[in-house]
C-alpha cells in the first residue's frame, strides 16, 4: 500500500514514529528503503519475542530442596566468604568471577548511531555478551552508565571491577576513550581491553601481515594511509607500528585532510594523533593514496574512488572496513586493479575483518590463566595466531558453512572465517601463552601446560572434539602408515596435510602420482607422503597379486583375475594392508559405503 506520493505507508509510519530511523532511510533508493523497513520489522520482532532481549542468568548449582538453598545462601554461603576475606584469590574459587566479564558502555560511540545514550546502547551489549557466550563461553552482564563525564565513568567501574575478572569496554567516544581505558586498567588487576580500538587493529594486523607476505612487500616498507582518526584508527596505526611498519610510513587522513606537523603546531591535533603527524605538505585524501602501498579504511562509504585506487603502488593492499558500505567496493578496486588483495568488514566478500575474531578469544585465554592486564605481547600473540592459522588447510566444515566455497591461503584468504572454529583453540592458546611468558598470570608457569590447554579448549567445543582429541593422543607419534585409495581427492589432501601436521600418522596416497603431487602444490600443502599408482605397481603383478591369488583362489579367482583387481585402488590398498605395507585403510569419500566394504 502506498501514499499519493507513492511513499509506502509503513515506512511513513516509522518515519512519523521515529525521526532517527527517518534519518537512516534518507537518501536510501525505495528498495533499499522497504529492505530496510523489512529487517527493522524482523530486528524489532527478534528483541520483543519472549524473553525479552538476549541474554539472562541461569544458576549452574543444585536448588532444588531446602538444603541446597541452605548451601547457596544463607547460612551455607558464610564459608566462602570467610575463606574469600582471608585469600581474595579464593574469589576465583568459589564465585564465577575467573568466567564472568563486564560489558560497559556509555552509549557515546555506538556503531552506525552515535551518541544515543547508555540505555539506548543496551541492545548493543547484551549482543557483545552474546558473542561473548557462543563463542567462548564466557558469562557476561552488560552494564550500562549513564554520564558521559570521564571521571565518573572511571570511578564507577573501577568500583564494581572486583566482581569480574575482565572488562570489555564498548563504544565509547574518542578521544575520551584512550584515557578512560589506560586509568582503568592501571586502577583494576583484571584484563581491561576496548574492543573498539584493539579489536579491529588485532584482526587486521593479521590480515595485513599476510597481504604483505603474498605481496612479496616488506613491513618496513610499507607506506600505509589510514582513513579516519578515531579510536580504531589510532589502535590500527600503533599496532601496526609494533609489527613492522614504520611510524614515519603511517599517514593519517582526518575530516580536515592529512594529519601534519604543521597542524600539530597549530594546536589543531591532540595527543593521540601526534605522533603521526609528519612533517609533509598539507593534502586531500587523493594526494594520501598516491603512491601507496596499504589503504586501511576506517570511515564511512564511498570515499575512495577507482581513481584514488588506480594511484596507489603495484600491489596494493586495500582494507575498505567501513560498515555497511565499505569506502570501495571489491568489485570497483578490481575493475582498475587486478592485483590488489582486498579486505572489508562484510560478511558477502572475502577477508572478512570482524572484531568476532578477536575480543572472545583474547578474553579466553586472559580468564584461564587469570591474567592483570591485557598487554601488547598478548596482542601481538592474538595477531600471530590468526596470521598463522589462515595459512592451515580449511576444514571441510568451514567450507560447508560459507556454500561450499574452497578456501585456501592466498589473496582471497589471508584470515580465517569468523565460524572457524578453531580460533578458539589457537588464539587462546597464543593469548595465555603470551600471559604466562610476560608473567602478568595467576597461574605459574609450572602450573601451564599449553598442550593441555589446548585440549582443555577443544573439549569446549563438544563432546565430539573431546572424544576425537582422546582417539588422537591414543595414536599420536606412533608412526602408523594409513593408505588412502582416494589419493587424488581434494578433500583427502587436505586431511592427509592435517594429519601429519598432528603427528597423527604418514599417509600414503594411491592414483596418479602426477596428478597427486600437481594438487599438493596447487593447493598449497606441504608435508611428507607416498604416492603410487596401483596400475603401474610392480607389487601388482608379483607379491600383491600372487598373495591375493593364493587367498581367492578356491573362491573361482585366477591369478589373471587377481591382477587384474588389483588395478583398483581399494584392492590394492587393502592388499597393502594384509602384507604389512600399511597399518590401516581409509576409503569411501567419493565412492559408496557397502561398495567400499
Amino acid at each position: 500500500m502506498t501514499s499519493s506520493k507513492g511513499t509506502p505507508v509503513a515506512l511513513i509510519s516509522a518515519q512519523q514514529s521515529n525521526p532517527a530511523f527517518s534519518a537512516v532511510l534518507s537518501g536510501m533508493s525505495m528498495s533499499n528503503a522497504k529492505k530496510e523497513e523489512r529487517l527493522r520489522k524482523e530486528a524489532l520482532e527478534y528483541h520483543e519475542a519472549e524473553p525479552q532481549g538476549k541474554i539472562k542468568v541461569v544458576p549452574t548449582k543444585p536448588h532444588s530442596t531446602a538444603h541446597e538453598l541452605s548451601l547457596a545462601y544463607s547460612p551455607g554461603v558464610a564459608y566462602p566468604c570467610l575463606e574469600i576475606e582471608e585469600r581474595p584469590e579464593d574469589a576465583y574459587r568459589y564465585t564465577s568471577k575467573g568466567n564472568l566479564v563486564a560489558v560497559i558502555s556509555n552509549g557515546t560511540a555506538v556503531l552506525g548511531l552515535g551518541n544515543i545514550g547508555a540505555l539506548a546502547s543496551k541492545p548493543v551489549m547484551e549482543g557483545k555478551g552474546l558473542l561473548l557466550k557462543t563463542f567462548a563461553g564466557i558469562d557476561v552482564f552488560d552494564i550500562e552508565v549513564d554520564t558521559e563525564d570521564p571521571e565518573e565513568f572511571i570511578s564507577t567501574v573501577v568500583n564494581i571491577s572486583k566482581t569480574f575478572g575482565g572488562i570489555n569496554l564498548e563504544d565509547i567516544k574518542a578521544p575520551e576513550c584512550f584515557e578512560i581505558e589506560r586509568r582503568i586498567a592501571e586502577a583494576t588487576n583484571i584484563p581491561v581491553m576496548h574492543d573498539d580500538q584493539h579489536g579491529t587493529a588485532i584482526i587486521s594486523a593479521a590480515a595485513l601481515l599476510n597481504a604483505a607476505e603474498l605481496q612479496g612487500k616488506a613491513l618496513d616498507e610499507l607506506k600505509v594511509v589510514v582513513i579516519g582518526a578515531g579510536a580504531s584508527a589510532i589502535a590500527c596505526a600503533n599496532h601496526y607500528v609494533a609489527i613492522g611498519v614504520k611510524q614515519a610510513n603511517i599517514t593519517l587522513v582526518d575530516s580536515q585532510g592529512i594529519v601534519t606537523k604543521k597542524r600539530l603546531d597549530n594546536g589543531e591535533l591532540n595527543e593521540y594523533k601526534a605522533p603521526f603527524a609528519h612533517d609533509r605538505p598539507a593534502g586531500e585524501l587523493a594526494d594520501a593514496l598516491n603512491g601507496a602501498d596499504v589503504m586501511l579504511g576506517l570511515s564511512k562509504g564511498g570515499l575512495v574512488s577507482k581513481e584514488m585506487v588506480a594511484s596507489m603502488a603495484e600491489k596494493p593492499i586495500i582494507f575498505a572496513l567501513a560498515n555497511p558500505t565499505p569506502e570501495i567496493l571489491p568489485e570497483e578496486v578490481l575493475s582498475v586493479r587486478s592485483d590488489a588483495i582486498i579486505a572489508t568488514g562484510r560478511s558477502d566478500y572475502a577477508n572478512q575483518v570482524n572484531n568476532v575474531l578477536g575480543f572472545p578469544y583474547i578474553f579466553r585465554g586472559a580468564l584461564d590463566v587469570r591474567a592483570r592486564d591485557i598487554t601488547q605481547n598478548m596482542k601481538m600473540a592474538a595477531t600471530k595466531a590468526l596470521a598463522a592459522l589462515a595459512k592451515e588447510p580449511v576444514p571441510d566444515y568451514i567450507s560447508a558453512a560459507y556454500d561450499g566455497v574452497v578456501m585456501q591461503y592466498g589473496p582471497e584468504y589471508i584470515i580465517p572465517k569468523p565460524f572457524d572454529r578453531r580460533v578458539l583453540i589457537w588464539e587462546a592458546a597464543a593469548v595465555a601463552q603470551a600471559a604466562i611468558d610476560e608473567g602478568i598470570a595467576g597461574v605459574s608457569a609450572d602450573e601451564f601446560d599449553v598442550s593441555r590447554y589446548r585440549e582443555e579448549l577443544e573439549a569446549r567445543l563438544g563432546e565430539s572434539y573431546s572424544v576425537m582429541r582422546q582417539m588422537i593422543n591414543q595414536v599420536k607419534g606412533k608412526g602408523k602408515r594409513i593408505v588412502f585409495p582416494e589419493g587424488d581427492k581434494e578433500p583427502v589432501l587436505r586431511a592427509a596435510a592435517q594429519l601429519v601436521d598432528q603427528n597423527i600418522c604418514h599417509p600414503i596416497l594411491l592414483g596418479p602420482v602426477d596428478r597427486i603431487d600437481r594438487m599438493v602444490e596447487e593447493l598449497g600443502l606441504n608435508f611428507d607422503y607416498e604416492a603410487y599408482d596401483p596400475r603401474y605397481d610392480e607389487r601388482r603383478k608379483t607379491v600383491y597379486a600372487n598373495a591375493f591369488f593364493k587367498r581367492r583362489q578356491r573362491k573361482g579367482t585366477t591369478w589373471p583375475d587377481a591382477a587384474r583387481l588389483l588395478k583398483s585402488r581399494p584392492y590394492f590398498a587393502a592388499q597393502m594392508v594384509h602384507a604389512g605395507d600399511a597399518d590401516g585403510f581409509v576409503g569411501g569419500v567419493s565412492r559408496n559405503y557397502a561398495d567400499v566394504l
